[in-house]
């Protein structure tokens, strides 16, 4: 069987098997192997030609990695672990969003911690020619609800979207912004290739719940499985109202 994804990112990126082939360092016709005949290239090559596609290995390669490799390459995603989001440095906030330039992605119920953050609003404005894209919590949904009287909180939790909502009012006029409603249980903050995942810890409010500072690396999906649960996010998610 050929392998379509290999075929694809190929053209998508406008390369031909012998322009692939020379950056590489290969014969054309090995490269054309990789291709129709889904033969899998040595390590150094699926690496190099990965970066140059700019997708991940095990993308174009499902099997090529063992189960104890992509643990292996998975633990070392984990940068730190912070006990609670209070503990967290203040600036850790502003530097993660900094670093990004192509993505930032914001998954949250309110975040008011970032909305009334005048610097975070500054960034997120700066990057707005990469993409930015923010989940709020669909404050009319029983998820919302359901959170708040876990926290025992009641209604506070529907309410602190709408005091989010208030400091965005100009952001979210700018284009390369977009805001939507959700109605899941996630804690998700991104850029690029690096999260801070806030769990979910059940009658634990987010700010006293761990954590995890992540970066990816080459072979490891602990990072790819919270893109994808994002991606799933916002496409079941809405426009916001007014927006």
């Amino acid at each position: 069987m050929p392998n379509e994804r290999l075929r694809a990112a190929l053209l998508e990126q406008g390369l031909t098997i012998a322009t692939l082939a020379e950056s590489l360092d290969v014969d054309p016709k090995t490269v054309e192997r990789w291709i129709t005949k889904d033969r899998t290239p040595y390590r150094r090559h699926r690496y190099a030609l990965a970066s140059r596609l700019g997708v991940d290995e095990t993308f174009l390669w499902p099997g090529a990695l063992s189960n104890e490799q992509v643990t292996a390459a998975s633990s070392s995603e984990l940068v730190t672990i912070y006990p609670h989001r209070t503990s967290v440095p203040r600036d850790a906030w502003g530097r993660l969003f900094a670093t990004a330039k192509e993505e930032i992605g914001v998954l949250v119920y309110s975040g008011l911690f970032l909305s009334e953050d005048s610097g975070i609003q500054r960034t997120f404005a700066e990057k707005a020619g990469a993409r930015v894209r923010i989940l709020l919590g669909d404050p009319d949904s029983p998820q919302v609800a359901e959170r708040g009287d876990d926290e025992g909180a009641g209604d506070a939790q529907a309410a602190k979207i709408g005091n989010a909502l208030v400091p965005y009012k100009n952001l979210r006029r700018q284009d390369g912004v977009e805001f939507r409603f959700h109605r899941t249980v996630l804690y998700i903050y991104r850029a690029d290739d690096q999260l801070l995942v806030n769990t979910h810890v059940y009658g634990v409010t987010g700010p006293h719940a761990p954590v995890w500072h992540l970066r990816r690396i080459a072979g490891g999906d602990l990072v790819n499985t919270y893109l994808e649960s994002f991606e799933r996010v916002w496409d079941g998610a809405t426009p916001i109202p007014g927006d």
